[in-house]
Parts: structure tokens; sequence; C-alpha cells
């Protein structure tokens, strides 16, 4: 079948052409009197899909009238929160992988991919079991890890120093109160009007 000869007459677009949609010209134009919007209200005003998130119309977000969390999970958790100190745990069982006599230290640990960042402490944890004579170099370790790189012969050496833990007072038995000056312990008052 010969192909059509373009000309003017036969011009047509690629695809169906589609008029826009043209709201708000009144009840003729096939979108009604509120043009999809519904009656009065906000959300029948401009701009009334770009709330925040969280916004509730004015009242009191519940994010504000909830109580604030405690514990070491909350920035509200003074001085814990946004000030906590985290390390990266790295446990003995990992330490197997090196040879005998490798000095251990964090900037060896980050370069076998063992830890993420040298911007963070490391504290050695004693899962697992080791067997070779390790110098490690951490700034914490936990008592079990350090018991087993020292059963296998090893060595632990602190880049800082282990705070010392404060004993809890316990209550003891309640102590003599001393008499006030000028009273002595036998003396008791007497009372007036008498002698």
């Amino acid at each position: 079948m010969p192909e059509k000869q373009l000309s003017l007459s036969n011009l047509s677009p690629a695809q169906a052409r589609k008029d826009r949609k043209r709201v708000g010209r009144g009840l003729g134009s096939g979108k009604g009197r509120y043009s999809g919007r519904g009656i009065k209200g906000q959300k029948a005003r401009a701009g009334s899909h770009k709330m925040r998130a969280g916004f509730e119309g004015g009242q009191m977000p519940s994010y504000m009238r909830m109580g604030k969390q405690r514990g070491s999970t909350s920035k509200d958790a003074m001085p814990i929160g946004p000030f906590r100190t985290y390390t990266q745990p790295v446990n003995v069982g990992a330490l197997a992988a090196f040879d005998a006599g490798t000095e251990v230290t964090p900037e060896l640990l980050k370069e076998r991919g063992l830890i993420r960042s040298l911007r963070k402490d490391v504290k050695i944890l004693g899962n697992g079991d080791l067997g070779t004579k390790l110098t490690v170099v951490a700034h914490a370790v936990s008592a079990t890890a350090r018991e087993k790189i020292e059963g296998a012969g090893g060595t632990v050496t602190l880049l800082r120093e282990a705070k010392q833990r404060k004993a809890k007072k316990r209550p003891g038995p309640a102590k003599d109160v001393e008499p006030e000056l000028g009273e002595t312990a036998g003396d008791e008052k007497q009372p007036e009007g008498e002698g």
C-alpha cells in the first residue's frame, strides 16, 4: 500500500491530544462548583498539602505532649545523651587471625577491616578463643579478654587509664550521738518546778 503524501490536510499529532484540566471555571466546566476541593476548610486552601511532618493544625503536637524518654537512648537524658562515649568492640576470637608475636594496635585493626574508624575507642571483648601470643594495644579491655590474652602468653597495654568504679556505700550500724557541749551523757534535764 503506497504511503500517503504528507500535506497540511492530513497532518495529525503522534499521540492523541488531551486538554489540560481547567478547574475553577464555573458549573459548566465539568469540574463543578468547588473544582474537586470540596466545601470550605483547610484542605480547600492553597498550600494545604505542604505541611511539615508532625503538624497537627496548630494544636500541641504529640511529640511535645508526650513525656521525654529518659535513659541512654534519649538526647534529653543528660549527661549521657548526646555526650555518651561509644567504643568499637573487637572480640578475642577475631585476634586469633594474627600471627604470634604481632603487636595488635587500632591502626592494624583498621587495616584488617575489624574496626571502621580510628576516632572511636577500641574495646577488646572476651568472646572466642585465643591460642597465640599477642601484644594487644587498645583503649579498654574486658576482664575475660585480659584473662584469655594473658593466658596465651600475651600482654595488654591500655591507651587510656581504666576508670575506677566507686564502691557503693552500704548503710552501717547507727553511730552513738555525742552529747552537745555543756551536757554530759549522764545528765538529764529536770522538769521545771521540781527541786
